[in-house]
């Protein structure tokens, strides 16, 4: 393994024997390359200048809790953008499966309860119910692999199609047994405790269980990532599909693994949503893929293919929720979130691609 202080020595050694142009061009590359963190950077110290309790313990537990709840779908969508595409139905899934979630979870004495005869609210109803919506994000994340797998069809087409199918249900399952497309609700206190539950408080701000349950699942994305064979072919197949069927590698299988379980990852997204947000509407889940993306371009996962970290997508998630919620700290309302999310997807985009051709 290379030791990170001879690195650092010989890129030192390597700028001294630079001219002095050479120079300049290097440290403007470096500006450039990394202008959104040394921007972000700028704008928290402002922040915090403006704010002060932007940087108070009930601050960070707000910060903490918001990064457990979007971290999954940006994992999911993370290898999909490994394998150059992505997947726009991530939170139209999420709205389905929190939708879900909600329905099979809801307490026993509810009046406007959707299905009355449900088996009481346990623990093992809920974990049956995350395996069941786990299992339905994955089986549209397989309908998705197997179509851009099969027909060599572009992700962003196939993803637009289950994107406007996966709504159409949603919208047809509210409508069910007189519900009128009202928001589910009455959820069961055993389901609010499983997930949102207080693990402990930072300050005044409690800390909810669903926190420890992104780092367990951070740590096994991480594992399959990069100590499984299925890791390393997702990264060969992003760099170079045809090399990679060429050296033996399952380019098809592995594609569909790959949406599979970035499918199974909304469906978990899903079933936190229902308690995150209190309440799960026909619109849960929308746009929600655009944040997932924006903090996956940000961790530096490219889409030019086979390049990425969980690191990096964990710690885009961090700046883009710290961006948010400065911003709302700050006043800013919400038709300009939407604005600045947008410019930072563009601004990201672009200098990843920027890097991509220097290195050409």
């Amino acid at each position: 393994m290379a030791n990170p202080v001879t690195n650092l020595r010989n890129t030192a050694e390597e700028f001294k024997a630079m001219s002095p142009k050479d120079k300049r061009r290097a440290v403007i590359d470096n500006i450039l390359n990394n202008a959104l963190y040394i921007l972000m950077l700028i704008f928290v110290i402002y922040t915090a200048a403006m704010r002060p309790n932007f940087l108070s313990l009930g601050s960070l537990a707000n910060l903490v809790t918001q990064v457990a709840a979007y971290l999954p779908m940006a994992l999911g969508i993370g290898g999909c953008i490994v394998l150059t595409g992505t997947d726009l139905s991530a939170g139209r899934v999420m709205g389905l499966t929190a939708a879900l979630s909600g329905v099979l979870l809801q307490k026993t004495d509810f009046v406007n309860k959707m299905f009355q005869n449900l088996p009481e609210v346990n623990t093992f109803w809920i974990l049956a119910t995350m395996l069941i919506v786990i299992a339905l994000g994955a089986l549209i994340g397989l309908v998705n692999g197997f179509f851009v797998a099969k027909f060599s069809l572009h992700p962003f087409i196939v993803t637009l199609s289950t994107q406007l199918i996966t709504y159409g249900i949603i919208l047809w399952f509210f409508s069910l047994n007189g519900n009128n497309g009202q928001p589910i609700s009455g959820l069961s206190d055993a389901y609010k405790e499983f997930v949102g539950g207080t693990m402990f408080r930072l300050g005044n701000t409690a800390v909810p269980r669903y926190v420890a349950y992104a780092v367990v699942l951070t740590a096994l994305m991480w594992f399959i990532w990069n100590k499984t064979t299925f890791g390393k072919n997702m990264f060969a197949v992003g760099s170079n599909a045809e090399a990679a069927k060429v050296s033996g590698v399952n380019v098809f299988l592995t594609t569909m693994l790959v949406h599979t379980l970035a499918g199974a990852m909304y469906g978990y997204a899903g079933f936190i949503e229902g308690v995150r947000s209190g309440s799960v509407a026909p619109n849960a889940g929308l746009n929600a893929e655009c944040d997932a993306i924006a903090a996956c371009v940000i961790g530096g996962v490219s889409f030019v293919g086979g390049t990425g970290k969980i690191s990096g997508i964990v710690m885009g998630v961090c700046v883009l929720r710290l961006i948010f919620v400065a911003l709302t700290m700050l006043g800013v309302d919400s038709s300009s979130l939407y604005i600045i999310k947008g410019a930072i997807i563009l601004c990201a985009c672009a200098l990843d691609m920027r890097k991509y051709l220097a290195k050409k």
